[in-house]
């Protein structure tokens, strides 16, 4: 079967559009909306004086909030729902760190347990249970002095 030149042309736009193009943590702001579009999501925003939050609510149940400075950089990113969201998208550059924090810990994350990673450029929080599943991460150095850690949730 030959290739039509819309099936070409389709598979080099795939090819071409950036991994970048999506929201993620240390991303920035304007990937929002690529989400949005991406996971068929409503996205609401609230600011405050030291940040805005970016909620994208997915009919999947899923609801992602992203923290954003006022530089425009996603310095934390918390979500909820019945599944985890796509940790890779969410976590971006800082997927690898993630990973091989999960390789240097205890198996306990076999047995359900809570996921606590603090390292000095990624923090990470995630448990729940069946269909409640929740998570926050963090880049401290990115996070603005008058935030307390209690607001990324």
């Amino acid at each position: 079967m030959k290739p039509t030149l819309l099936t070409v042309v389709a598979a080099l736009f795939t090819l071409a559009v950036p991994l970048s193009a999506q929201a993620s943590l240390g991303g920035d702001v304007t990937s929002v909306h690529a989400d949005q579009a991406k996971l068929q999501a409503t996205v609401q925003t609230t600011a405050n004086d030291a940040y805005t939050v970016e909620e994208v609510k997915a009919p999947t149940g899923v609801v992602v909030r992203e923290y954003v400075s006022s530089a425009g950089k996603v310095f934390a990113v918390a979500w909820q729902g019945p599944v985890h969201p796509d940790l890779q998208q969410l976590l971006g550059s800082y997927f690898q760190a993630y990973k091989q924090a999960l390789q240097t810990q205890k198996p306990t994350h076999l047995r359900r347990a809570p996921i606590f990673i603090n390292q000095s450029g990624l923090v990470l929080e995630m448990g729940g249970h069946m269909r409640f599943l929740v998570g926050r991460a963090y880049i401290p150095n990115l996070v603005p002095a008058n935030v307390q850690m209690e607001e990324i949730r």
